[in-house]
């Protein structure tokens, strides 16, 4: 889960990292002005949207007095910042700044272990410095069992050039950052800025952090932290009944039963969604081992919901649950549905898979085609998606 900007920062201030002076998130332009007044000006009001790029979209402007801090939450709010609509701003006092740093702890999945990454030079161009001189950005594996203390800070500060007199003050943000990252389980905590005040205090400007949602049981104050309205509605609908579903940019709804054999899946449907107009997957849906059939009709519920969605292809490998208990329980899902009204190809293999195919045919379902190999099933969902388009 991806969190706001206020809410990451909250986040690091109890964890003790100091990020500022105050801060309000309204979402109204009067109350931007109100805030503005309590704080004295001038503020910065910044759009709260997920994604990067705010300010260089208009998202984040100074304010230099109450009237002038109205009209700029104005037109910030409303502001579409890369498809996200920005409907709430945060007002914080402006801060003075000496210098600005980068710096970040994340997951590094190639590696299986977390990485730090950090650079003297901060701010709006960090992915340009990144890629024009890798150099200037340092990337330290850092070892989960180790964790984070002062000496290996200032190591890796060092490692980032960062200026000798901040480095002592610096280490001290950094371990407290990391409690925060190991601490909320989460994938990423990024401070960009990462500033030195004019008072000569070191200061988290910004936050970007990304919680880890299968470490969701061990906090369940994370829940608070989910933002209803910005979720896309049918993955809520899924979350809500326990379905591991993603929405994609497509046409083809699939269900599988494996993350592998769905991730596969979704690479043989686009592979042959080329032949028709570009075709692609609508969504990744993993419904585990157990396809039971509340579990598959709640999936295909959930897919056919999707007006995006003009096929569907079911791809099952049976192991533990056997292909007969999958087809009974396909079967069982179009009767809990009623009327199917999109085609639904079904591809089954596996254990029990002569036997699962017999009761699909023999249950003569409308709109349910089944085929024998996965590249066939996944050509026929791609054609008939763009049939339907």
């Amino acid at each position: 889960m991806d969190l706001y900007e206020y809410q990451a920062k909250d986040l690091f201030a109890a964890h003790g990292v100091p990020v500022g002076p105050g801060q309000r998130v309204v979402t109204d332009a009067g109350a931007a002005g109100a805030a503005a007044a309590e704080f004295g000006v001038p503020v910065v009001i910044k759009a709260q949207v997920k994604v990067g790029g705010r300010g260089k979209a208009g998202g984040v402007r100074v304010a230099r007095d109450g009237a002038d801090a109205l009209t700029t939450a104005q037109s910030i709010l409303g502001l579409d910042i890369k498809g996200h609509t920005v409907r709430r701003v945060l007002v914080t006092p402006a801060t003075e700044i000496a210098e600005e740093y980068y710096f970040s702890f994340l997951l590094d999945r190639a590696q299986r272990t977390f990485l730090a990454m950090a650079s003297a030079e901060g701010g709006m161009e960090i992915e340009q410095l990144a890629v024009e001189r890798p150099e200037a950005l340092a990337r330290v594996p850092v070892d989960p069992n180790e964790g984070m203390d002062l000496a290996r800070a200032k190591e890796i500060l060092a490692s980032a050039r960062f200026p000798a007199a901040v480095v002592d003050q610096a280490a001290e943000v950094v371990v407290r950052l990391w409690d925060a990252f190991a601490g909320e389980d989460a994938t990423l905590a990024e401070v960009n800025p990462l500033v030195l005040d004019a008072d000569g205090e070191i200061v988290a400007l910004d936050g970007k952090v990304t919680l880890d949602d299968n470490a969701a049981f061990r906090h369940p104050e994370h829940a608070g932290l989910a933002d209803a309205e910005a979720e896309d509605p049918i993955e809520a609908a899924a979350k809500a009944r326990n379905l591991n579903y993603v929405k994609l940019d497509g046409q083809v709804g699939v269900i599988g039963n494996g993350a592998g054999l769905v991730m596969s899946t979704l690479d043989v449907v686009a592979y042959a969604g080329e032949e028709f107009d570009g075709v692609r997957p609508a969504n990744f849906l993993d419904i585990g081992g157990g396809a039971s059939a509340e579990v598959m009709a709640n999936g295909l519920e959930i897919i056919l919901s999707d007006p995006d969605v003009k096929s569907v292809f079911v791809n099952v490998f049976g192991g533990i649950t056997a292909c007969d208990a999958v087809a009974d329980g396909i079967v069982r899902a179009f009767g809990l549905l009623g009327a199917v009204h999109k085609p639904v190809v079904v591809r089954l293999d596996g254990n029990n898979a002569a036997e699962g195919r017999r009761i699909l045919d023999k249950a003569v379902l409308p709109g349910l085609l089944r085929l024998d190999t996965m590249d066939k099933a996944a050509r026929t969902a791609a054609e008939l998606a763009a049939k339907g388009a």
